[in-house]
């Protein structure tokens, strides 16, 4: 048989395939039979062999445009993206990742490292400023003192803060991998020294430069650190603990209750990057500044514990 006569012969399996082109056109998947489905597949399969035979043997070009065509609607019908749900995007973002969130031991040891070590440091640093010194650095603080000599006026870009602030989240997570260990680490490390410091601006004559500065943007900062080291430890104690599974296997595991962790810390980032390039800088009454922060620190309770709190239905 002549291949023009054997693509002949096909029409009928185009004609089908279009009209299930049609009927399946702005229709859900789910409302689809699977007998129709697979009928569907299986033309489609059909029409691409036919295109190849048609454009290997140089059949007449409105049968070869025909079948470009077909397979090409046929193909997007098969392989078409889904559409956005956002009624499920709703659920996940105000209800799954706060519950898990709440729920993640790793996010509770680093916020309680974290927070705890940062207000020890503190008053250790505000009663003692040799604690300070040792802790921060003797250079590092006096950096700090003619940093804040006068009122911060200059307006920085928020990519600028975005890639500062992000830096210290991206060390505590990627120093989780060390077994968990170098999460532990670079947590201490960060908590002491920004305690330090805080606790050592606290008790200077540049203080009142210092809080106007720091008090609008700290709530979302501080806790995108700790996001970020509940992340990196989370991957990190899974490759020490492994639940019976390869350290590959349990690391992606990891990564998987991870991901919205890192992901909430990369928005916690960004919102405290944009608020210290704008408002904190600003010549904004501390007020209001004081307001933002107090606004900001409602928000994360709100969304972590109160949204997170479990009501004893599954998450």
């Amino acid at each position: 048989m002549k291949v023009s006569d054997l693509l002949e012969s096909r029409t009928e399996n185009w004609r089908q395939l279009e009209q299930l082109c049609v009927r399946f056109e702005g229709r859900s998947r789910k409302t689809v039979p699977a007998s129709a489905a697979a009928r569907f597949s299986a033309l489609y399969r059909a029409a691409c062999a036919d295109l190849a035979l048609a454009d290997a043997y140089q059949l007449p070009p409105e049968t070869v445009s025909y079948l470009h065509g077909l397979v090409a609607r046929a193909h997007n019908q098969l392989y078409r993206s889904r559409n956005l749900n956002y009624r499920s995007w709703f659920r996940e973002l105000f209800h799954g990742v706060p519950r898990r969130l709440f729920n993640d031991n790793c996010v509770r040891l680093a916020a309680f490292i974290f927070f705890g070590l940062f207000i020890l440091s503190a008053v250790l640093a505000y009663n003692s400023p040799e604690f300070a010194k040792r802790v921060a650095g003797k250079e590092t603080l006096m950096g700090m003192e003619q940093m804040y000599s006068e009122p911060m006026r200059n307006r920085l870009s928020t990519g600028f803060f975005i890639m500062h602030n992000g830096s210290i989240g991206l060390r505590c997570f990627a120093f989780g991998l060390a077994f968990g260990i170098g999460g532990l680490y670079e947590t201490v490390f960060n908590a002491a020294v920004l305690g330090a410091i805080f606790g050592h601006m606290t008790g200077m004559p540049q203080s009142e430069n210092f809080y106007e500065f720091v008090t609008a943007h700290a709530p979302f900062e501080l806790t995108a650190i700790v996001l970020s080291a509940g992340a990196g430890m989370r991957l990190g104690f899974s490759l020490v603990r492994t639940n019976g599974m390869t350290r590959i296997a349990s690391l992606r595991a990891a990564g998987k209750t991870a991901m919205p962790t890192m992901g909430a810390a990369v928005v916690m980032f960004s919102m405290a990057a944009f608020i210290e390039s704008t408002i904190s800088p600003s010549e904004a009454p501390y007020g209001f500044k004081a307001a933002v922060s107090v606004l900001s620190s409602g928000m994360l309770m709100y969304y972590f514990i109160i949204l997170g709190y479990p009501r004893g239905e599954t998450a």
